[in-house]
């Protein structure tokens, strides 16, 4: 389908627009009413177009700029693009893509990573925070442990619900993966609260990071 214009693919997805998947979606923050399988079968037969890319996110349209990420090439980007994308994407779910789907990919992504985490904006403080627990569980040479945990201790308990969730699981991931920390982390988890009361579906691993470090070190058998 290389060729296909902005126009063509708005319409497609007009057309897979769904009333019920919308109003989920909406009370998740996320603007948009195509379901996620039916837009990854779409982004399969548009297959990677750079351009098109280009072209979809400046529209504004989530489920545009979701399809989007997924015909990009991530190490496309310059990192200043990255930032000003970033910095758009206040949807959660675009939001969520664009760092885990691109910016993780990108060779900037360190780079991205010191800057955002430091930033004012919460929003954009939890994508830093979020590809801080990839380097906790990939690449954890480096990074100073007791260091993110002394943050987290500090500042986890009132920062915004975004912020809060990300660094939440990082202070998971830490104790997950570094055993010589796991102790502190768990007691960072327990005298905070943060998320102690979530509510969790059957099978599911709660986020309250002692019970999930608990639960995660138990199935490894760290």
């Amino acid at each position: 389908m290389a060729g296909t214009t902005v126009t063509e693919v708005m319409a497609e997805l007009a057309g897979l627009e769904d009333p019920r998947v919308r109003e989920v979606n909406e009370k998740h923050g996320d603007d948009h009413g195509v379901n996620l399988g039916r837009l990854r079968a779409l982004a399969k037969r548009l297959k990677t177009q750079q351009e098109l890319a280009y072209r979809l996110w400046e529209t504004g349209d989530t489920a545009a700029r979701l399809l989007a990420i997924l015909i990009c090439r991530p190490k496309a980007f310059g990192r200043d693009e990255l930032d000003a994308m970033l910095r758009e994407a206040r949807v959660p779910k675009v939001h969520d893509w664009l760092v885990n789907y691109v910016v993780k990919k990108n060779p900037h992504a360190e780079e991205l990573r010191m800057a955002w985490s430091a930033d004012p904006d919460p929003v954009v403080a939890s994508a830093g925070w979020a590809l801080t627990v990839e380097r906790v569980a990939k690449r954890p040479e480096g990074l100073d442990l007791a260091g993110l945990l002394d943050v987290v201790e500090a500042d986890m308990k009132d920062a915004p619900d975004r912020l809060q969730w990300a660094m939440n699981h990082c202070l998971a991931q830490i104790g997950i993966e570094h055993a010589e920390h796991r102790a502190r982390a768990v007691d960072i988890g327990e005298r905070l609260g943060v998320l102690r009361d979530y509510p969790t579906s059957p099978g599911c691993t709660s986020p309250f990071a002692p019970v999930w470090i608990t639960e995660m070190v138990s199935r490894g058998g760290s």
